[in-house]
């Protein structure tokens, strides 16, 4: 009951801020310059605001706060394929031309850029710089490192910057402080996507490969520098006294901590214990049972470490284990779900996290954007996806539900269903085998990081729930360089997926799910999956004049997706847990996004 009504609060609270963006004409409707653009409607937040609404604006500068990660890091430079950058590095150091307001489903204020100027069918976009804004050598931000910075990330940068640039068909400087983006598709997301571009010092780079990995230290015009590393072992990023954007009203309450420092470990096991010990100051539980069972350490007791609970508004998103489909084994839809059936939630959920966390519906589900399971699609919903019908799998436009088990170890039923299904795609035992047509076994590796302790026991459960099937499955774990290589280069057969979205899913989805990263290394898309139905929808949400066009293209989009069956669904949180030193603050007011990118250690402080 305590899961539904948190639900149902966060399903009212999303409709009206999804309202809210529809409410009032655009921003860009006169094309004058403005202190704001919002996806839909007009920023929440007047020209003349004085901190964001999430921030405690008194909150008091000083002491530090240390994170603690598994894994290493061997690069410098996190804009590129190549390489593990630290944690906290492009947040910390480089700076966007506008910036993003997390109490808002997607509302961006000027940062580097005091103006946005769009028209109102948005096809190019105008940013005007703040005259003051520096970099942290001291040297200004300039429209050529604004133009030098978008063109370098376009071309060789990550994959997720190219999709981006490409629709670009004209970048020019049009005044001293000022440049244009004309666009050659129709996008509204575009001068937002933009406006998040991290802007580098141009000169930094000079006669140096960019897409090479690198140890040298960034100059951004962020809040924080890197003041000291040891690759793979810390890193810490120490206040820049000369902060040029200290006094901006967006950055009022924001970046209060002297230091912020990340200490590396082999895995999460050794990190909590060293949050344990003092050695870091904050830990992120992501299992409800340890959270209830394992705080019981004098520290807990005294108060000097506590607990806090952070709710949020966004949507589930999904998290599992993803099949490959470039696998000639996961191609088959009807063995993928076989293989989802097979998955023992019920069981999984109750020894790992005594039974606490919701399973995951719908990619967006939790929110307004995501599909009711189990029920046909309606309206224009039905609509977008009707020409798609032929293409789209059993259950994207008569209803689906991820399959329920009964929580004991034999899952007789769903493993009778799979069962029947591998049977239908050409699969059958043999001698307790499961063996295709060509007489060869179904087998398969789970690629894992090592120290992931939580995955690694839920494959081990799994891969005892296959041996029903005459599957056999093999748990690999291999250090976090290693897993970001072969993931990069999607050389794995099944792995652990997590893909956070938010209320104002965009671009961003065509990395996610897009036909590019079908081959093209380093793209979010590690379930290969190849959906002319869902770019469209995506195209859809992307050129949505309203907040109805934009629900039903999102709706249909998770149809497709959930549909896919991509993932074996696992679990969400309707809160985060994060235990912490008692000097280490936060304000009352949480954002709608609750813990997420902007909170922690953005608007958190410092205070004996």
């Amino acid at each position: 009951m305590k899961h539904q009504i948190l639900r149902n609060a966060i399903k009212a609270s999303a409709l009206v801020t999804l309202a809210t963006w529809a409410s009032v004409a655009g921003a860009e409707s006169g094309a004058a310059p403005a202190h704001g653009i919002a996806m839909y409607g007009t920023p929440a937040l007047p020209p003349d605001f004085v901190s964001l609404p999430q921030v405690n604006p008194d909150a008091p500068k000083g002491g530090r706060i240390v994170f603690g990660e598994s894994g290493s890091f061997d690069s410098m430079n996190p804009f590129i394929l190549k390489g593990r950058a630290p944690a906290g590095l492009s947040a910390l150091t480089v700076e966007t031309l506008l910036g993003r307001n997390y109490d808002e489903a997607f509302t961006l204020y000027g940062l580097l850029a005091e103006s946005v100027t769009t028209d109102a069918a948005r096809t190019y976009v105008e940013f005007t710089l703040r005259d003051a804004a520096r970099f942290s050598d001291g040297s200004p931000v300039t429209v050529e490192d604004v133009m030098w910075s978008f063109e370098i990330l376009g071309t060789k940068g990550n994959p997720r910057y190219a999709g981006a640039w490409a629709k670009i068909s004209a970048m020019e400087k049009t005044g001293p402080r000022s440049v244009k983006f004309t666009f050659n598709v129709e996008d509204r997301e575009l001068p937002l996507i933009l406006g998040l571009r991290p802007i580098l010092k141009k000169a930094q780079w000079e006669g140096k490969a960019f897409e090479e990995s690198t140890l040298d230290m960034p100059i951004g015009s962020g809040p924080y520098m890197v003041d000291s590393f040891e690759a793979g072992k810390y890193v810490s990023y120490r206040k820049n006294p000369d902060w040029w954007g200290a006094d901006l009203p967006f950055n009022r309450g924001q970046h209060n901590f002297d230091e912020v420092r990340y200490d590396y470990f082999g895995d999460g096991g050794v990190v909590f214990e060293a949050f344990k010990g003092g050695l870091i100051t904050s830990w992120r539980e992501t299992n409800p049972a340890k959270w209830e069972s394992n705080y019981t350490w004098p520290d807990i007791a005294s108060g000097a470490v506590v607990k806090s609970v952070i709710p949020h508004k966004r949507p589930s998103g999904i998290e599992g284990f993803v099949m490959n489909t470039r696998r000639p084994l996961f191609q088959d839809w009807r063995v993928r779900e076989a293989l989802i059936q097979a998955f023992n939630f019920e069981l999984v959920n109750q020894t790992l996290n005594g039974s606490a966390n919701p399973r995951i519906q719908s990619y967006f589900g939790n929110s307004p954007l995501g599909f009711t399971p189990g029920t046909p699609a309606q309206g224009e919903t039905l609509a977008l996806l009707e020409p798609y019908r032929d293409q789209l799998l059993p259950g994207a436009i008569e209803g689906y539900s991820v399959p329920v088990g009964d929580g004991t170890e034999s899952n007789r039923k769903n493993i009778r269903s799979a069962t029947a299904l591998l049977e239908e795609a050409g699969w059958t035992v043999q001698n307790g085998v499961l063996v295709g047509k060509d007489g060869q076994p179904f087998t398969f590796d789970i690629l894992l990081v090592n120290g992931a302790n939580d995955m690694i026991s839920a494959a081990d459960i799994y891969v005892e729930s296959l041996k029903r099937l005459g599957i056999e499955a093999r748990v690999q774990t291999v250090d976090s360089a290693q897993y970001k290589e072969r993931t990069n280069a999607y050389d794995f057969d099944m792995t652990h997926y997590i893909r956070s979205l938010s209320l104002s899913p965009g671009n961003e989805q065509m990395l996610y799910w897009g036909s590019r990263g079908v081959t093209e290394p380093g793209t979010r898309n590690w379930m290969g999956m190849n959906s002319p139905a869902a770019e469209a929808m995506i195209n859809a949400m992307l050129n949505a004049k309203d907040q109805d066009g934009f629900i039903s293209a999102t709706q249909a989009l998770d149809r497709i997706l959930t549909t896919g069956r991509y993932v074996v669904p696992m679990w969400y949180s309707e809160a985060s847990r994060l235990a912490h030193r008692k000097e280490l603050k936060y304000p009352e007011r949480l954002p709608l996004y609750g813990d997420w990118l902007g909170f922690q250690p953005d608007v958190w402080w410092y205070e004996q």
